[in-house]
């Protein structure tokens, strides 16, 4: 079956995003990002095929999740989306049905997140799909890790667990036989709802400004709340002390848990969340969970900051929870 050349590949399917000026086409080997208020903030996040995705997923959503795993960095520094590059890398396989669907999906989001597509590259790879994404947002003030201090408040956005427990549900769907018991006693819709949490995250770019202003310390929930909380602290030299009760579920996950208790530590540690979490001072809590409302994103506080180093997880009766290594590794 023939396919087109990398020349009118980017011309057919690429080009059509990059619709900025500084883009010029994707006729340049580079692209100039225009000048704006605030720091330039830039991240990047790679996502693999079997690793971060299924490779039967939409292509729409698997374009759409890579792309607001970068903006959910973004959003965590407290910076508002500008534009990105994207670098493909094509399998053997690769059809023009799953490139028009992959394109279609990112340009959906290009618009919904006003984050221009400036670039990149695509190359023919014998592995798997792969995806590399560099973002760039602008932020009044960058909003690092390490600037948590003993006293300020812990909290979050959004809910903790739907990921982890919506990658349970899709894996499930490929492969019925190997079900988890708690998956068969959830509605159809809370499987839905979990499921779409899984193939597409919501950046909390709407807040972006809010974390700016009143954060002391923030990063994206990526890899587990416990494991993203514990990298916080550890490079602010502090610790913490949080409460599971006070940790913000959906009424899916609740369901969930309560078909098995045991799934708390994977709510905990599974990752895939993308929210914000955040460190601020007590002062500064009420503005930015007033903030937070007004965008329709939830901010809950789930512990505070101590003196010491480490952290610990206490339930309702004030017994501390294992939680294992506490997050998601990639090595």
């Amino acid at each position: 079956m023939s396919r087109p050349t990398e020349d009118d590949l980017i011309a057919r399917y690429l080009a059509p995003l990059a619709v900025v000026a500084g883009a010029d086409g994707l006729t340049d080997d580079a692209a100039v990002l225009p000048e704006g208020p605030g720091e330039l903030v830039v991240t990047k996040d790679m996502a693999i095929a079997g690793v971060h995705f299924f490779p039967d997923d939409p292509p729409a959503t698997i374009a759409a999740k890579a792309l607001r795993t970068n903006l959910s960095d973004l959003a965590a520094k407290g910076a508002v989306p500008a534009g990105f590059l994207l670098g493909l890398g094509l399998p053997p396989d690769w059809t023009e049905d799953f490139l028009a669907g992959f394109c279609e999906g990112l340009a959906v989001d290009i618009a919904a997140y006003a984050c221009p597509l400036y670039g990149g590259d695509t190359v023919k790879v014998p592995g798997p799909l792969t995806i590399s994404i560099t973002a760039f947002g602008r932020a009044k003030r960058w909003v690092r890790r390490r600037g948590a201090k003993a006293g300020d408040l812990v909290c979050v956005t959004g809910t903790i667990g739907d990921g982890a427990l919506g990658l349970a549900v899709r894996a499930a769907e490929r492969d019925p036989t190997a079900a988890a018991s708690w998956i068969g006693g959830l509605t159809a819709t809370e499987r839905g709802q979990l499921r779409g949490r899984y193939l597409l995250p919501q950046p909390r770019t709407a807040l972006a400004e809010a974390v700016a202003a009143h954060a002391s310390a923030a990063m994206d929930v990526s890899d587990g709340l416990a494991g993203d909380l514990a990298k916080l602290l550890k490079v602010s030299g502090v610790g913490a002390t949080v409460a599971a009760d006070a940790v913000p579920l959906s009424a899916a996950a609740r369901s969930a848990l309560r078909l098995d208790p045991l799934l708390r530590r994977t709510v905990f540690t599974g990752g895939d969340d993308y929210e914000i979490l955040m460190t601020c001072r007590p002062g500064a809590f009420a503005p930015l969970a007033e903030a937070a409302e007004t965008v329709g994103v939830p901010c809950t506080r789930i512990g505070e900051v101590t003196a010491s180093a480490g952290f610990v997880v206490r339930d309702g009766q004030g017994n501390t929870l294992d939680l294992g290594p506490g997050r998601f590794e990639h090595f």
